[in-house]
Order: structure tokens, then C-alpha cells, then sequence
């Protein structure tokens, strides 16, 4: 009995709290503007219509939706008692600080720094440019899921 207590010592050096990138939601249950996972990217919901049943089975629930990272339309068709992942989304604000080989340098309201996102092509990535030129105080927020993270607005800090 002894030699067996042995195999049951193990040193964990790390643990997570164990948050998924996604959850399971029944079709019929996604709302327009809310979020999901189409073709493996997260998406937001900008159109969705239900079939009625017909003597073929369920009612199929067709999803229109934008790649929150890459703004590509994609479409979806599932009958409406199936599961659908729906990807855990957070938006999160940030103090500028400055540009450095086109990453953003950012400070959180906590005070940590964060360093590893990119100046978004487009619009916002100008304005931040713009801003950092002139000396103004921006916010940025920062959208992340699915192990993702994208710059997608600026505000002027008040």
C-alpha cells in the first residue's frame, strides 16, 4: 500500500480557474447582435432567420454574422434544438502610451502594461497615430476572445 501512495504525489507548478474560450448555447436561443462560433472564428450576430418545420425534421435557424476580428460575413445553417458555441467576449479599456514597431503600449486601469497588441489597419490604428502625433490622452479598447485580441475604438480621455 505504500509503494502505491508514491504515483499519487504530483507538484502542480501552475492551475487555472479553468474558463473556457467557449460555451454551448441551443440555436434557438441566439439573439441578433449577440455572439457566436461560425467556421471556428468568433463571430457577432447581424441577421437570423428560423424555418418552420417541415416533414423533413427540425427547424433550421440560418445566422448571418461578422468575424469580430477580421469583419468577413460568414453564414451558418442549424436546426434549432442543436448546440452552438458561443465565444466568451471581453472588451477592456486602455490608457495610450505609445507606439513602438507597431505594437500599442497600453497601461490598464490596474496599472499592468500591455504590450502585445498590434495598431489596427483602418480607421482607429490612424486615429491612434494621429493622437500619438499631436500628444492627446486616448483610450483604446481592447476586444478579445478565443485567444484573440484587436484594438477596435478610441475615445479621447476626459
Amino acid at each position: 500500500m505504500a509503494d502505491n501512495d508514491e504515483q499519487h504525489n504530483h507538484t502542480f507548478e501552475q492551475a487555472s480557474a479553468g474558463a473556457s474560450a467557449t460555451y454551448p448555447m441551443q440555436c434557438s436561443a441566439l439573439r441578433k447582435n449577440g455572439h457566436v462560433v461560425i467556421k471556428g472564428r468568433p463571430c457577432k450576430i447581424v441577421e437570423m432567420s428560423t424555418s418552420k418545420t417541415g416533414k423533413h425534421g427540425h427547424a433550421k435557424v440560418h445566422l448571418v454574422a461578422i468575424d469580430i476580428f477580421t469583419t468577413k460575413k460568414l453564414e451558418e445553417l442549424c436546426p434549432s434544438t442543436h448546440n452552438m458555441d458561443v465565444p466568451n467576449v471581453s472588451r477592456t479599456e486602455y490608457q495610450f502610451s505609445y507606439i513602438d514597431d507597431d505594437y500599442l503600449h497600453l497601461i490598464g486601469q490596474d496599472g499592468t502594461e500591455k504590450n502585445d497588441v498590434k495598431v489596427p489597419d483602418g480607421d482607429v490604428g490612424d486615429r491612434i497615430r494621429e493622437a500619438e502625433e499631436k500628444g492627446k490622452d486616448i483610450l483604446v479598447t481592447i476586444i478579445a476572445a478565443m485567444g484573440e485580441e484587436a484594438a477596435i475604438s478610441v475615445k479621447e480621455a476626459t
